[in-house]
């Protein structure tokens, strides 16, 4: 925990500099989507948003409690994209966003709108910089936080409340997208076994 002055990076001391920190990644976030035109915009878009996505919670694991929450979903978002990546090497596919193939509806839906996906993932940055904002010292239950900013009647509580629904929607989202990638590597060995 961050809780002493002589610790090296101490978000919380310097809230100017890390909000100029967490405002340019979430700048990243909204570039990657220029470029992914090629192969190496493709892999810059994951490697951006994954680098964005990490900073963000790994700042909010030290500002809230219990910080374990926000571990847990950058493990998740991690492990969710390198499988499905690994997983469309695998297959053979030429985008990881090349889900036609998969049963869930919710999977499809987000990666065959592109709207739709961009509301989810913009609503998990601007989730993180909400709460960011809000903190007031390192011992806040997020619960506590959450909970007294969406009974308020303000511009603020009305994005936080719409953030909500994206965010969730993108952590079921990685959840079904670990276990179809989980599925295709598994298939792969398989089908490799029966080849030999």
């Amino acid at each position: 925990m961050l809780k002493t002055k002589e610790s090296w990076l101490n978000w919380y001391d310097q809230p100017s500099l890390t909000k100029k920190v967490l405002g340019s990644n979430f700048l990243l976030v909204v570039f990657h989507w220029y470029v992914m035109l090629s192969t190496f915009g493709a892999v810059l878009d994951m490697v951006t948003d994954r680098i964005s996505t990490a900073c963000l919670l790994v700042v909010l694991s030290q500002l809230y409690k219990p910080s374990l929450i926000f571990l847990s979903l950058l493990a998740l978002d991690i492990a969710s994209h390198w499988l499905q990546m690994y997983s469309t090497f695998l297959t053979g596919k030429t985008s990881h966003k090349d889900v036609k193939d998969s049963s869930s509806w919710l999977f499809r839906a987000y990666y065959g709108n592109r709207m739709f996906m961009a509301y989810c993932c913009v609503s998990c940055e601007v989730l993180y910089l909400i709460l960011f904002y809000l903190v007031e010292n390192q011992t806040q239950k997020l619960v506590d936080v959450i909970s007294s900013n969406l009974q308020k009647i303000s511009l603020l509580s009305l994005l936080m409340g719409s953030s909500l629904f994206g965010w969730a929607a993108k952590q079921i989202i990685n959840v079904i997208q670990m276990k179809t990638a989980s599925d295709a590597c598994v298939l792969y060995d398989i089908e490799k076994k029966h080849k030999n």
